[in-house]
């Protein structure tokens, strides 16, 4: 039963402009020629039908000589106007944010009797179902029939994680001794040890400085159930360890009892370190090595084996065996990064370890704070096993500005300018005492020194020294290659934007001409220029600059690196907890980072290392960067915290090593509660539960979960498959503008980065069925490497859902799972009812030419109640867009770098917002209804009107809860396929008559210009 597909067509034709406060008189197609004339009065455009009061006041002036009551004078007449300007810009002010929504009388009668029709038939479908929420857990949800979704939700819900590891301890463990099989790993140690492939291998292997170590090493392991392990970059540490273990328990016969796991923090390395040490062990991966990443795996053997797998992939596998029955040693390696995952883990074993005391736990760092992790396990005893690199000169800025007399600019017009500026902007004045405090008693002791002359000394009083200038960058970087050996440079820059300009100051200047010099920029987002040649020597008399960020620190080695550059900066993602945003700006590197930065020109010979800050700089380091935990967003963890039942989150995370700012955790919670994931007790709820199984950020996770539900799967899994691991486009040096017009192409006119995204990865599965997917992705500048990955993370999403329930079957492309799929309206509304509350508010100027190459995004104005203006990032499709075809757009995250950006953004039609996100009231006034979603989304419409969308919101809302509580596919037969067929035709029409009027400006804008 769908409504006739004509009177759902009428419903919108009486929909006024999205950027009107009222029901302008029409003139031609909806009313834009109005729109026009009044948009630049306000923010939005529009006039609520009344006079503005000046015209008003004007009028009366001319017909009367005055517009004020008779008998006032002088300084009433001036109070009079004012009140009365006051009083018409409050009535204007209170009616500012409202737009119209007029639905066509016609239309509401027949969508009133098809939800009468609906609840005739629902009397007798589900009549138990009410959603009684009060009492305790059980009684909480007894609406909820009884499944086996039901018996584990209520099990995670009411559990702890002390009874579930005892229940855990009970369940039978892999690991059983087996002589036979002890006796066969052993032959088959004793064979491989005599074979010469081995024997070449373990000279290598003895030559590492962990191989000195190794009895010491196990003799701790065997006396203590957690060691801690610090050793210097090329030590062994990473490949050496677990072998150690492996083979010492072979030869002790307990081979059958014994399973390694070993953490790594990248998917990269995980893979590397596991094929590396298959190698050192002469055999395949497969054997008694394997790996396990997110997607891709070749599992070892169920015991006489070592797993190496990711962080995040750890923690699912102690969702579902808590107490690690199946392993006998954790190795968790690099913990010095300090990433989250990691940091959880660490805090989860201190409750694993008292019910197991036979597993051992080796932690690994790889720079000297192991004292800290030590501590944290009741002071566990620590070994340190030394590094191998070649020395390193070190020179710091002072130096380099001696060699290269390099001058920096003047600030203002000379420094007294300067002070008159920053007298006039506190943070800036802030940060010139901060430099003037620690340079001038350093530049003092220099001049006592006389190592360094008066030009070098007044460089570093300069407060532009501090900041990073590409110039000196190159002129340095060709000072070593006119006056130092052969040998690869390594330049450490924060950002892809610096990276993008030195390599085209360095291209242009013309002083590296291409058969002397090859210039390799290296980036995560750029793309991997098949990467092997990186790591290749260049041939004889060429020499290789690389430039790169914080990746090449310890991700990637780069052999024949003799000279580093070090900026001194690297770009770190912060949680601003103040203003509620993430930032991402350049800071300067810790102790630790600029060691790691330095050590890499040590690895063949003795190399040397440029500093571009000075040595007073340094002495304000940081030993090591923040971890993780304290400058992100927590939703994810709080999730996982959950589904682990550990409890009331601030005293779980109370117990990290370095706990979070109890505000951040609250920020977090919140959203969490708006996301209807977490209940107001912080309990799970049943949408909570399938988002904590999804491997994603609740936001996306919710978006496949209505993916599945409107039947939508193919385009809404690309998107979320994009926001959670990376999209796949790519940006090459000097090409920027012909791969925007390619996005641009992708986005099919939708004003969508997130359709874009969708439609990249459509294209891409439909040329590999051609063979023609390698020439598409050169075309569209993307990656077929990560495009490969976002498919293969479809379907793991499809398998997830339809074991779930949510879907009929595991595979994305499923007809059944996509009757909806070629629908970009109900796309774009499920991105949004997703990314609920990321909402902005957007303004084209008039004078707007579209997609001119010099347009800018200043022609768009866009804010977020929030920060107020923001600017969409220069990625988007929408950066130089516009006129938008609605005032909304939603978003997926908001960062603050340069200027607070909006990244990855579409623009939605209001209806589409009223039906994915809640309805905060509707309230009368004046004959008409306010519907407000927030204190800045308000919608105006006829009670009728008003009526209709709460009726079909209210029976979404219900559709959504019983699906969730009740997992299983739409019945597109029943009353529920009727309401989500009648809430897309709604979506669908918005959005075309959105495309109309959008259409309509842009054909007006062109006559203009012509004439």
């Amino acid at each position: 039963m769908t409504l006739s597909q004509k009177s759902l067509i009428s419903i919108f034709k009486n929909m006024s402009h999205p950027y009107g406060r009222g029901s302008y008189p029409r003139s031609g197609r909806s009313g834009y020629s109005n729109y026009e004339q009044h948009r630049d009065r306000d923010g939005y455009g529009g006039n609520t039908g009344e006079h503005s009061g000046y015209e008003e006041f004007q009028g009366r002036g001319r017909g009367k000589g005055r517009g004020h009551p008779p008998g006032l004078k002088g300084r009433e007449i001036g109070l009079y106007y004012r009140d009365k300007a006051k009083k018409q810009n409050s009535h204007r002010d209170s009616h500012r944010d409202y737009l119209d929504i007029n639905l066509n009388a016609n239309t509401e009668e027949d969508i009133r009797l098809m939800l009468r029709r609906i609840e005739r038939s629902k009397q007798n479908e589900d009549s138990n179902y009410t959603n009684e929420k009060n009492g305790d857990l059980k009684d909480k949800y007894t609406h909820i029939n009884d499944s086996h979704f039901k018996r584990k939700f209520l099990e995670i819900v009411s559990g702890n994680i002390q009874q579930n590891l005892a229940k855990s301890m009970l369940l039978e463990s892999k690991l059983e001794r087996n002589n036979s099989l002890n006796q066969e790993y052993l032959e088959e140690f004793k064979i491989k040890q005599r074979s010469a492939e081995y024997k070449t291998m373990l000279k290598f292997r003895e030559k590492l400085p962990s191989f000195q170590k190794r009895q010491e090493i196990l003799d701790l392991v065997r006396d203590n159930q957690v060691i801690v392990i610090s050793g210097e970059t090329g030590c062994g540490k990473t490949t050496q360890i677990a072998q150690f273990i492996l083979d010492d328990e072979i030869e002790k016969g307990n081979a059958s009892i014994t399973k390694i796991i070993c953490t790594q923090p990248r998917r990269i390395s995980a893979i590397s370190v596991a094929e590396r040490v298959a190698a050192e062990r002469a055999e395949n991966l497969g054997n008694s090595v394997g790996f396990q990443i997110r997607l891709e795996k070749v599992p070892a053997r169920d015991s006489g084996s070592i797993l190496f797998c990711t962080t995040g992939l750890m923690l699912q596998f102690m969702q579902s065996d808590p107490a690690l029955r199946n392993y006998s040693h954790i190795i968790l390696d690099e913990i010095h990064e300090r990433n989250t995952d990691s940091d959880f883990i660490i805090t989860l074993l201190k409750q694993i370890i008292p019910k197991r005391p036979d597993l051992k736990i080796i932690l690994m760092s790889a720079t000297l704070n192991s004292d800290q992790f030590s501590k944290y396990y009741n002071n566990c005893p620590n070994i340190h096993i030394p590094g191998f690199t070649y020395p390193v000169q070190e020179f710091f800025l002072e130096d380099v500005l001696q060699i290269t007399r390099f001058e920096f600019p003047e600030i203002g017009p000379a420094l007294t300018g300067y002070r008159k500026y920053i007298k006039k902007h506190k943070k800036e004045r802030q940060k010139f005492d901060d430099f003037c405090d620690f340079i001038e008693p350093y530049v003092r002791h220099l001049e006592s020194e006389k190592k360094y002359s008066d030009f070098v000394l007044k460089q570093l009083r300069n407060p532009r020294s501090e900041e990073l200038s590409l110039d000196l960058v190159e002129i340095l970087t060709k000072h070593i290659c006119t006056s130092k050996p052969p040998g690869a440079i390594l330049i450490f820059l924060p950002g892809i934007m610096d990276i993008s300009k030195l390599h085209k100051i360095m291209v242009t200047s013309g002083k590296y001409p291409p058969g002397n010099y090859i210039i390799y920029p290296l980036h995560s987002r750029m793309p991997t220029v098949d990467q092997k040649i990186i790591f290749q020597k260049p041939p004889s008399g060429v020499r290789k600059i690389i430039i790169a960020t914080s990746i090449a620190e310890t991700s990637i080695t780069i052999e024949d690196v003799v000279y580093v550059i070090d900026c001194g900066k690297m770009k770190l993602t912060n949680f601003d907890l103040e203003n509620n945003i993430l930032t991402l700006e350049p800071e300067w590197v810790s102790l630790a980072n600029a060691k790691q930065r330095k050590g890499r020109a040590g690895r063949v010979q003795s190399g040397t290392c440029y500093h571009l800050y000075s040595k007073a700089r340094e002495l304000t380091f940081d030993q090591y960067p923040l971890p993780e935990m304290l400058r992100t967003r927590l939703e994810e963890v709080i999730l996982q915290a959950k589904i682990l039942q550990l409890g009331k989150i601030q005293s779980f995370l109370a117990g990290v090593i370095d706990p979070p700012d109890p505000k951040a955790v609250e920020l977090s919670l919140d959203l969490l509660r708006k996301l209807e994931a977490l209940d107001s007790d912080e309990n799970l709820t049943p949408l909570g539960y399938h988002l904590a199984q999804l491997p994603l950020d609740p936001r996306t996770g919710k978006m496949i979960i209505w993916g599945a539900l409107f039947s939508c799967v193919t385009p809404v899994f690309a998107i979320a498959a994009s926001l959670t691991f990376k999209d796949a486009f790519y940006c090459p040096l000097g090409k920027e503008d012909e791969a925007r017009e390619k996005k641009l192409k992708l986005g099919l006119d939708q004003y969508s980065d997130h359709v874009a995204l969708a439609e990249a990865l459509r294209r891409f599965e439909q040329g590999q069925k051609w063979r023609g997917s390698n020439s598409y992705c050169r075309e569209y500048f993307l990656s077929g490497n990560t495009l490969k990955l976002l498919s293969d993370m479809k379907r793991q999403f499809a398998l997830h859902l339809s074991e779930m329930k949510f879907l009929d079957s595991g595979d994305p492309n499923d007809q059944r799972s996509n009757r909806n799929s070629n629908n970009l309206a109900l796309v774009k509304a499920i991105v949004c009812a997703g990314l609920y509350p990321n909402i902005a508010r957007t303004k084209s100027s008039g004078h707007h030419h579209h997609h001119h190459k010099t347009a800018r995004n200043h022609s768009v104005k866009i804010w977020t109640p929030e920060d107020g203006p923001v600017k969409l990032h220069p990625s988007s499709i929408n950066d130089k867009g516009g006129p938008f075809p609605s005032p909304y757009m939603t978003y997926f995250t908001k960062q603050r770098s340069t200027a607070i950006f909006l990244h990855d953004t579409t623009c939605i039609s209001p209806i589409a917002l009223l039906l994915s996100a809640p309805i905060n009231s509707i309230n009368e006034e004046k004959g008409y209804c306010v519907i407000t979603v927030s204190n800045f989304l308000k919608f105006k419409c006829q009670p009728g009107s008003a009526d209709i969308i709460q009726k079909l919101r209210k029976k979404l809302d219900f559709l959504l809860e019983y699906k969730i509580a009740h997992p299983g596919t739409v019945r597109w037969d029943h009353s529920e396929g009727a309401v989500l067929s009648a809430i897309i035709e709604l979506i669908t029409e918005a959005d075309e008559e959105m495309g109309l009027k959008c259409r309509d400006i842009m054909t007006k804008k062109e006559h203009r210009k012509k004439n």
